[in-house]
């Protein structure tokens, strides 16, 4: 019994330093498996279809497949390029000296109650002085060479990792069912009856967390994209793509779509002259993603996370943080999968091993 349960600890202590030792080679494949789940059952329907009573190949299939996904990604990417051209050209026209001036009295007020209650030594204007000093200061640091430097950096690191992707997404898909089949393969006869079963379990919550979270972005992008387009926010259908996207990261994504429609909003609306006007638009921007965090978290995630992960919500909390603490947003995005594969393994396992009295030899 020791020596297994030794066995099962360094096996899947060992998983875990090579996803961390090899982040990037997990990440990619872990990117494959969830497009080739999402694109498998596409990519059956057309490998099913028939042309003059001969059917269609199965990589033609995931070709027509792939262009699909393409499709409705640079759809969604076309919705930002009025935004980012409106947006361009609302930075080219700001009056940056106006823009400093607007700033400056508030800051003038706060030095003035700051020096009268003898909060500060310092002369009048010290923190006016101090923000065209740091404004100064970082438009020196910027440099152009540095910016060009690192998108190319970027640049090449999105093209080696979609490349990466692509390539790993086809074979999953042309040879469907080679991960699971090599995976199989590798388990000992002795231990094959409880695995298999193990392994079903986990396939099944996994494929019901990700159909979950998939009808989680969707009912996310619905509800705001029909509540921005009552109020008449610009971009709503912009805005609530972002919000859909960002609703991935735990916690922090939905203040993330929030501020972005917040910012939006302000920039593009035509007609905001007083203050009163703003905190109006701001007030039914909050509303919107305040009635989308309502459903979210009474009706949608305990539906998701709780029934198709089947732990408890502490769990999550718990793991999530865990998460972020390690890897950071993705880290916070993969924690639920990975828990989900290490849990269900470790239980699973642990059950039929005990049940089968594995563990006595």
């Amino acid at each position: 019994m020791r020596k297994t349960a030794v066995y099962l600890v360094i096996g899947i202590s060992l998983f875990i330093f090579l996803s961390w030792y090899f982040s990037n080679i997990f990440i990619y494949i872990a990117l494959s498996l969830i497009i080739s789940t999402i694109l498998r059952p596409l990519t059956n329907y057309f490998s099913q279809i028939q042309v003059f009573r001969v059917r269609v190949p199965r990589v033609l299939a995931v070709i027509v497949s792939f262009l699909v996904f393409l499709l409705i990604i640079s759809s969604f990417i076309l919705l930002f390029v009025p935004l980012v051209s409106e947006q361009i050209a609302v930075i080219k026209d700001i009056n940056y000296d106006e823009l400093y001036g607007m700033i400056s009295q508030p800051l003038s007020r706060i030095e003035v109650f700051l020096i009268e209650n003898n909060l500060t030594q310092d002369d009048p204007g010290f923190i006016v002085d101090a923000l065209k000093a740091n404004i100064a200061s970082l438009k020196d640091d910027i440099r152009v060479q540095d910016i060009f430097s690192d998108l190319l950096a970027i640049t090449g690191n999105f093209f080696v990792g979609t490349l990466a992707v692509t390539f790993i997404s086809f074979f999953l898909l042309f040879e469907k069912g080679i991960f699971r089949r090599n995976l199989i393969s590798l388990i000992p006869n002795k231990y094959f009856e409880v695995s298999i079963a193990a392994l079903y379990k986990m396939e099944k919550l996994l494929s019901n967390y990700l159909l979950g979270l998939l009808f989680q972005m969707f009912a996310i992008f619905s509800i705001a994209s029909l509540g921005l387009s009552i109020f008449r926010i610009k971009y709503a259908l912009t805005i609530a793509v972002f919000a859909a996207l960002a609703n991935l990261i735990p916690y922090a994504g939905p203040l993330l779509g929030a501020s972005f429609g917040i910012l939006v909003g302000i920039s593009t609306m035509p007609g905001l002259e007083s203050t009163q006007d703003y905190i109006f638009l701001v007030i039914k921007i909050v509303s919107v993603f305040s009635t989308v965090q309502i459903i979210d978290n009474i009706v949608l995630q305990p539906l998701i996370f709780s029934k198709s992960v089947k732990a408890h919500p502490l769990e999550i909390f718990i793991i999530i943080f865990a998460g972020a603490t390690l890897a950071g947003i993705p880290g916070m995005i993969a924690a639920i999968p990975v828990y989900t594969i290490l849990r269900v393994s470790a239980v699973e396992l642990y059950a039929g091993y005990k049940q089968y009295h594995i563990f006595r030899y």
